[in-house]
This record gives structure tokens, sequence and C-alpha cells, in this order.
């Protein structure tokens, strides 16, 4: 991903986005408010915008003990996908990360991972009953390697 532009749609989070980003958690299959909450008032959120309207957003949340950054929550409107929009909330979050890459995401995905895997995400480690509805997968990527 070294030398790719970055995607011009992407930009950070601003208060001004809060009510739009937690509209668009009502379409994840098992949301947190109280960590998007976190990452609003922390200024880790980024957002994806078509004429200036939210229309995706990505929260990264970092350990202080580690390197590294969790891909928490990906989202973006239904009418909007297929764009490159997740790709682009994706590489921008991974340009910024100081160390491995993390995410979880439902088996039956196939389109998400399918483009989580077309970053280089690999699978390692499948976790049982993740979800409300059946098992998780866990990825990495390790953008130093």
């Amino acid at each position: 991903m070294a030398g790719e532009d970055p995607d011009p749609r992407v930009r950070p989070g601003r208060t001004a986005d809060a009510d739009r980003i937690r509209e668009l958690q009502s379409h994840l299959r098992q949301p947190s408010p109280d960590l998007l909450e976190y990452g609003l008032a922390v200024g880790a959120v980024r957002v994806s915008v078509a004429d200036a309207r939210v229309v995706g957003y990505l929260l990264p949340v970092d350990a202080p003990n580690r390197p590294g950054v969790h891909l928490a929550e990906l989202v973006v409107a239904p009418g909007f996908r297929r764009e490159g929009r997740a790709r682009g909330l994706l590489r921008a979050v991974i340009a910024d990360a100081d160390g491995p890459v993390t995410l979880q995401a439902h088996p039956d995905n196939d389109a998400a991972l399918a483009l989580y895997e077309s970053l280089g995400f690999e699978v390692v480690e499948r976790r049982p009953d993740a979800y409300a509805d059946g098992d998780g997968l866990a990825l990495r990527l390790d953008p130093e390697a």
C-alpha cells in the first residue's frame, strides 16, 4: 500500500458528525455504543463523506500497553457500498498504524472478508460464539511485514 494516494473522501470525524455516525452504527451486527462514544471523544473515528454528508465510518481502538490498532467498527451506508469507501477508510487507518492491525469479521460476510484479504489481512483465529448468531474470525495485518 506504500505509495498509494489517500482517499480524498476520508477525513477525521468531527463533533458535528456524531449524530450521523450513531445512525450508521445501527447497521452493525453487534454495535458498541460506549466504545463509539469513547472513539468520538478522543478523535479516533475516521469518516467517509459524500456531498459533505458522512456515509461511512471506521472506529480504530489502540491499546496503551502495546503497539498496533484494533478496528472495532466499520460501516458504510447501504447506498454508498461498492464505491471503495471501506477500502479508503481501512487504508487511512493502516497508514497511521504503528504495528499490527486486527479486526473481527463474521465468517458469512463474504464481501468484507474479500476486502480484508485484498488488503493483506489473514485469518489468525476462529472465535466460537463471538456473535449472537455464531463464530467470528479474527484477522490480522502486519503493515511492516
